[in-house]
């Protein structure tokens, strides 16, 4: 039995750009959310410590404007 799914991988490589697999030459398409996520994961690796106090205050705004009382 022979599967004829495809599926498009996203890969980030060590330069920062996005490898992604199977792309016509002919049909551009924006990926942002691709370009997004990989961009996020390389300035996480970088600078964890600025990142952490990222979520940390967006967790905090979070808190304090959703409490229940």
């Amino acid at each position: 039995m022979v599967s004829t799914t495809t599926q498009d991988r996203v890969d980030c490589n060590t330069e920062g750009s996005v490898d992604r697999g199977t792309q016509s030459c002919c049909e551009p398409e924006l990926h942002v959310l691709d370009d997004l996520q990989c961009y996020t994961k390389k300035y996480i690796q970088q600078r964890p410590e600025a990142a952490a106090l990222f979520c940390l205050g967006i967790g905090f705004v979070l808190g304090w404007k959703l409490k229940p009382w």
